[in-house]
């Protein structure tokens, strides 16, 4: 009985196999053919193709109206170098009008000084202490030296003719004609600091005896 059940079995799976290499005999000539191969082939009609797909439209323009850019890359380093070169002179410009301004006030603490020094010399004209004098003189030069070297020049207006721009008359004395117009004493000296006036000389100006 065990041997007949074991016949059998091996019956059927021979039977089995012989159906499945049909079955893919039958698929393969059908693919030859073109022909769907069953419920396993696409279930798509013929003519369901997809849609084609348009191609990306293109805009073209012309070589000489794009820009390129190196050209654009060389336009903006110019533009940074002009900048760089004008925030420098900015900066230096700055620079001198601060250095400038430090040395104006620096000679405008000075010349009180120099002013006392002068008056000084002048009450001792006629002193006999000549040590005295020799050094009030020395001190005189050596900060006039100073401010010169700031940049400040000493204006003497004695015998010059009277400059309102330089001068400020702070009295008038009747004189002779060729005197009449002209400084005859100077009460304190001017000085000129940078091209401009830093401080106008007091005279005192000669004028007709009907005027003073």
């Amino acid at each position: 009985m065990q041997r007949e059940s074991m016949q059998r079995e091996s019956m059927q799976r021979e039977s089995m196999q012989r159906e499945s290499m049909q079955r893919e005999s039958m698929q393969r000539e059908a693919a030859q053919r073109g022909e769907p191969r069953g419920p396993e082939s696409d279930e798509r009609e013929p003519n369901d193709t997809p849609p084609p797909v348009a191609a990306p439209s293109v805009v073209t323009m012309p070589v000489g109206s794009m820009p390129s850019a190196g050209a654009a890359d060389r336009e903006a380093l110019k533009t940074a170098l002009r900048d760089l070169e004008a925030a420098e002179s900015r900066v230096e410009r700055n620079a001198q009008r601060v250095y400038d301004e430090t040395r104006g006030k620096l000679v405008t603490e000075i010349l009180p000084v120099l002013d006392n020094l002068d008056r000084t010399l002048r009450a001792s004209a006629g002193s006999s202490d000549r040590a005295l004098v020799t050094g009030v003189e020395m001190v005189k030069q050596q900060l006039e030296q100073v401010i010169g070297r700031y940049g400040a020049e000493r204006i003497d207006a004695v015998g010059e003719r009277f400059d309102p721009a330089l001068h400020h008359a702070v009295a008038m004395i009747p004189v002779e004609a060729e005197r009449r117009g002209t400084v005859v004493q100077q009460a304190e000296a001017g000085y000129r600091f940078a091209g401009k006036v830093l401080r106008p000389a007091m005279v005192v100006v000669g004028t007709s005896p009907a005027e003073a």
